[in-house]
């Protein structure tokens, strides 16, 4: 019955995903922008959905029930408060001004101030991190299915992305507003129906919350809290799966309301897996699923919630939330894979090598670029372990070196190209001078206590971002005179 449940899921978002990709409400739209964009055209409605549907993926869902589950109620809570803020910022300081000059990308305000090739530079960790948080995405569907069903991992993994592809590459970003809308109702159903088995389990609400705050250990924990959750919040903004929401909606006014009714979804929506994840640690593993299940939950918290919908909530519950979470992947890896897909055909390739590109030849390249990144996410997801990590690091490094240059070239007016690069630069080093941890790469510059076992709660993220943002700054005024900036007009449109 699982396995039926799943494939009617996959063909009922692949049918709403092909059936939108045939609608073209704007005509007058260039076809590379109607793939990339959907025409400028989509209402408030369609656009939240899309956005939340987006944030809440597959590892939004799982990370929140993991840490909750080992960590208590202020780490899995973590998600859905950073990334509620970063939409609700991203409303307030950067969706009008992005929306008002019709970009097409979030490179596209860098090209403008620092010119195409550092921009390009500056595009690389973008591109990557949406890729690779595909393949940590698809990994989440994987491991779920496995568990639920007893499928090969890597069967699941594929069936997931070839829905996702085939769907984007036929509409672009309209099939997957569209299909978006379906996943976000097929998480809240599917969540919805197995959260009051779970607290049922759990001894009930007031028993699973009477432990859900146990206290940070040290200052140390204290510190690292409140860095993560501020990477969180700002190195949520500067991703191109964000803007090109904000760049499709209909006006500057929806793109705004967009944001700032997103964010709090989001929070919303992290509260059944939160308090499933807190439930969780209050069964007792060993008597329900065995001493090796429990053994193996113990040592990867990742599995907790297919442990749940598997061992404390009756079948027919347990494959409608795998339908939830199928949906929750590929709302999220639709949407990465056509963003990078974008970034590489409008910023590489257009501006860099083909200017005078037809709009049919630039959505010629954007549907190959949807096949060949997606299948490289799949790729990366079946043969890379440390996928996940990976993700980690480029979320890291969109923060550090791409939120301050996104800052500056929309805000600062004497930003130029060599602040930019220089600012680059810095930030990588003193980012990668932490070390990373989850990958065992030593730390090379001496932050404070970083000879001790817990040397990663010094805020060198943080610390990397801002250093990177003041060196940009000033660098830009110290040699405006041999490097000048170039301006953004207001309304400067890009076809």
């Amino acid at each position: 019955m699982g396995t039926g449940v799943l494939i009617a899921m996959y063909g009922l978002v692949l049918a709403v995903g092909l059936f939108a990709g045939r609608r073209r409400r704007s005509r007058s739209a260039s076809d590379e922008t109607e793939l990339m964009l959907a025409g400028r055209s989509l209402p408030l409605w369609v656009a939240l959905f899309t956005m939340t549907a987006t944030w809440v993926g597959g590892g939004y869902l799982n990370g929140t029930a993991e840490f909750s589950f080992t960590a208590g109620a202020l780490w899995g809570a973590q998600a859905g408060i950073g990334f509620a803020l970063s939409l609700i910022l991203g409303g307030f300081f950067f969706a009008r001004p992005m929306r008002r000059r019709n970009y097409v990308t979030l490179v596209d305000p860098l090209a403008q101030r620092y010119g195409g090739t550092i921009a390009a530079i500056l595009m690389i960790p973008a591109i990557l991190a949406e890729v690779i948080w595909s393949g940590a995405i698809l990994v989440a569907i994987g491991t779920t299915v496995s568990t639920l069903l007893g499928t090969d991992v890597r069967t699941a993994i594929v069936w997931a992305a070839a829905v996702a592809i085939g769907y984007t590459a036929t509409g672009g970003l309209r099939s997957v507003a569209y299909t978006d809308v379906v996943q976000l109702l097929l998480i809240v159903v599917g969540l919805g129906l197995a959260l009051p088995f779970v607290v049922d389990v759990g001894g009930g609400l007031s028993n699973i919350l009477s432990t859900a705050f146990p206290p940070m250990s040290s200052h140390r924990e204290v510190i690292s809290y409140f860095d993560l959750t501020i990477v969180l919040v700002l190195g949520g903004i500067p991703w191109n799966v964000y803007f090109q929401r904000v760049l499709a909606s209909k006006n500057e006014r929806v793109a705004v309301q967009l944001s700032l009714a997103a964010g709090p979804l989001c929070a919303l929506l992290a509260v059944p897996p939160l308090l499933m994840g807190l439930a969780a640690s209050h069964v007792d593993w060993t008597e329900i699923a065995g001493p090796d299940q429990a053994q193996g939950l113990l040592e990867n918290g990742s599995l907790v919630l297919p442990f749940l919908l598997k061992y404390t909530v009756p079948s027919w519950v347990s494959w409608l939330a795998l339908g939830a979470i199928s949906a929750a992947v590929m709302s999220s890896v639709d949407s990465s894979i056509l963003s990078a897909s974008s970034l590489v055909a409008w910023n590489g390739y257009r501006r860099l090598f083909n200017p005078t590109a037809s709009p049919e030849q630039t959505a010629r390249l954007v549907r190959v670029l949807i096949l060949v990144l997606g299948l490289f996410a799949m790729t990366f997801a079946l043969i890379v372990p440390s996928v996940k990590e990976l993700w980690y690091l480029c979320g890291d490094v969109v923060y550090c070196v791409l939120f301050p240059q996104l800052v500056l070239a929309l805000f600062d007016r004497k930003a130029n190209g060599l602040g930019a690069i220089t600012g680059f630069l810095t930030s990588s080093i003193l980012r990668l001078g932490g070390g990373i941890e989850r990958m065992g790469v030593a730390p090379f510059l001496p932050y404070p206590d970083w000879m001790t076992e817990s040397s990663f709660d010094f805020p060198f993220r943080s610390f990397a971002m801002a250093v990177g943002l003041v060196t940009s700054f000033f660098v830009s005024r110290w040699s405006g005179r041999w490097f000048p900036s170039r301006p953004i007009e207001p309304g400067n449109e890009i076809r």
